[in-house]
């Protein structure tokens, strides 16, 4: 393989690996006002914090998998799955900023803080 040849296939490795599906704990929170749940009662809080708590774990895990099929794809034919279906980073973002709305809601609500299992 010759040197110009070997830059090349370095750099499309390169960029196929920047290409996979980023794992849920790196993927930063979406802005979500928490005007938006000032109205709720604290109860409501709590039944919209587990609503959006069950969301995210749900895209947790369904992004964590697109991150793993990546990983064992782009080994194998050089391209992440998750660029041929898609992943869920967005849907992750969006309800890690719906829990901040929620708790911060709950914060200026006065609300007792309900233990999470």
């Amino acid at each position: 393989m010759t040197a110009s040849s070997f830059k090349l296939f370095a750099l499309g490795l390169a960029l196929t690996v920047v290409g996979c599906a980023t794992r849920p704990e790196s993927i930063s929170a979406s802005f979500v006002s928490h005007e938006k749940y000032m109205g709720q009662t604290c109860q409501q809080l709590t039944d919209s914090m587990a609503d959006a708590r069950t969301k995210l774990t749900d895209y947790s895990k369904q992004q964590d998998n697109k991150a793993n099929l990546d990983a064992a794809t782009v080994f194998l034919v050089l391209i992440p799955a998750s660029k041929l279906s898609g992943d869920h980073a967005g849907d992750v973002a969006k309800y890690k900023g719906e829990v901040e709305a929620i708790e911060t809601a709950q914060i200026k609500n006065n609300c007792k803080k309900v233990a999470m299992n």
